[in-house]
């Protein structure tokens, strides 16, 4: 028979100790396993790494403001192209242009922004003495931006900016020299002025993330294009910063290559972007290239094919480009598109064959599409006047694109225009709409003349980023490339040899003297 302590032990007291035990022992692993889980979390930080983060990017030739193709034309009568350009420069006028490309950042929000063509226009009063800047065209988008509510600075980090010089047309003494009164007399005193400019790429965050940008640059194309050797060599090269999200680190490029081409050789534009594949082949991160390529996906064409805008043509050196070329089809070296599709990169968008989708063709002078180019466009299935796709946003490393639509390319309706008034500017206009009014586009040849904001059409994609966690990835290689070319090296070449000629000519006589 049991006794009393054995029957306390196994009675109700013994089933409240027990059930108390339990609870007791279950909080216990209930703790163990939350501590376990917060170890594994700090252990394995990828865990953490938010999936699907979202961010809106731009791609946006701001145009120098007149067309170097014609002035070209002009040389070598240098104050002639000079005076050509300029008034071209006054009528496409930057300051109203820059509050409509602003007004696009506001409605836009881009994370961030890649830049072609920031120009700087300098003059000095005299042929000699100090350059003052008339123009600046980054500095008057980022002033333009703040004014509207949504401020955008460089991308810098260590002192360094994603800003890339290209290539420039200097002040020359008697030949750049060029009138316009309203603009040289309230600065100079005089109603002429002697001027250049320089171009610039820039790649642009919204000021809320400047300081989640880790590391930026900007490097050199080793091959450039020399219009006159020595004298006039255009240089090229890309900007770029890494930027660090919460899902990781993303590296963004921006880049302008080449337009000029030679018969019967590779564009330069091709061996740029060759350079670019090449310096971001150890790039860890993804990439997002934004940047005017100078290269339709039908390029090179063929005999017969339209080629309103003179794009590379084919020769023995460049066979013609397929018909409904493909990733897996198209022949791609002589084309800096294909040549970086078929490097790894993917399209964002909006699908470049499509003939509503082009981004270049406008008259210089902005005012609607180029009437001689206009027959092409309605053909190539462009009310607008476009006739070239030359400008993209291509990704790299798991991007995923949501969205992907262009901006400021409708013509004489969009709401992105300016009233514009110059003379050459309504002639444009006007011949321009009577053609679409006699191909059925236009009811009826608008009153007002309107202008678009740039001669590119800008791009608008939004990204979601892959979670990768990743840290900024290490910087491109800088290259040397020499300051004054080869045509520059051979006459410094000559000019030794010359002075070396003389020198030992004097030291003969001074040993042989007659």
């Amino acid at each position: 028979m049991p006794t009393a302590a054995a029957r306390s032990r196994s009675g109700p007291d013994a089933i409240v100790r027990a059930v108390l035990l339990v609870a007791v022992l279950g909080g216990l692993l209930v703790a163990l396993v939350a501590v376990g889980a917060s170890a594994q979390e700090d252990a394995d930080p990828e865990e953490q790494v938010p999936a699907g983060e979202t961010v809106t990017v731009m791609a946006r030739n701001l145009y120098l403001g007149a067309d170097v193709a014609i002035a070209l034309d002009l040389l070598p009568d240098m104050p002639a192209a000079a005076q050509f350009m300029w008034e071209q420069v006054a009528a496409t006028d930057f300051d109203v242009r820059m509050e409509l490309l602003a007004a696009e950042v506001v409605r836009e929000r881009p994370a961030v922004i890649g830049l072609q063509e920031a120009t700087r226009w300098r003059c000095r009063g005299g042929n000699l003495g100090r350059l003052e800047t008339v123009f600046d065209f980054t500095a008057g988008f980022l002033e333009a931006t703040r004014a509207a509510g949504v401020p955008y600075v460089i991308a810098s980090a260590d002192g360094d900016l994603a800003l890339e010089d290209g290539y420039r047309i200097p002040a020359l003494p008697f030949l750049s020299r060029v009138e316009d009164p309203v603009t040289f007399e309230p600065r100079f005193g005089r109603s002429t002025a002697t001027c250049g400019f320089d171009l610039a790429d820039a790649l642009l965050v919204r000021e809320d993330l400047a300081e989640r940008v880790v590391a930026a640059g900007g490097r050199d194309f080793s091959d450039r294009y020399a219009v006159v050797p020595t004298v006039l060599v255009i240089d090229r090269g890309y900007a770029w910063a890494d930027v660090a999200f919460d899902s990781g680190t993303v590296r963004f490029v921006t880049t302008h290559l080449e337009s000029l081409w030679d018969p019967d050789e590779v564009p330069h534009s091709v061996r740029q972007a060759r350079q670019l594949l090449d310096d971001l082949a150890d790039t860890t991160t993804p990439v997002v290239l934004l940047g005017d390529l100078n290269a339709d996906p039908r390029d090179p064409r063929g005999p017969g094919e339209l080629n309103p805008a003179l794009q590379p043509e084919a020769s023995d050196v460049c066979p013609a480009q397929i018909t409904d070329p493909t990733l897996e089809t198209a022949l791609a070296g002589c084309n800096a598109y294909w040549t970086l599709r078929q490097g790894g990169f993917e399209e964002a968008g909006p699908d470049p064959l499509d003939g509503a989708n082009l981004t270049w063709g406008s008259s210089a002078e902005l005012a609607g599409p180029e009437p001689l180019r206009l027959e092409a466009a309605l053909a190539m299935g462009n009310p607008s006047g476009f006739t070239d796709r030359l400008d993209y946003v291509l990704t790299r490393g798991g991007i995923e694109v949501v969205d992907a639509r262009l901006i400021g390319n409708r013509w004489p309706d969009g709401d992105q225009l300016w009233a514009c008034d110059a003379p050459t500017q309504v002639a444009t206009a006007r011949a321009a709409a009577e053609a679409l009014v006699a191909a059925g586009v236009l009811e009826r040849v608008p009153t007002e003349t309107r202008c678009l904001p740039t001669d590119h059409a800008g791009l608008v994609v939004e990204l979601t980023l892959p979670a990768t966690g990743a840290e900024a990835a290490a910087p491109p290689p800088t290259r040397w490339r020499s300051p004054i070319g080869v045509w520059g090296a051979v006459g410094l070449l000559l000019l030794g040899a010359l002075v070396w000629w003389v020198i030992r000519r004097r030291r003969r006589r001074m040993e042989h003297p007659r």
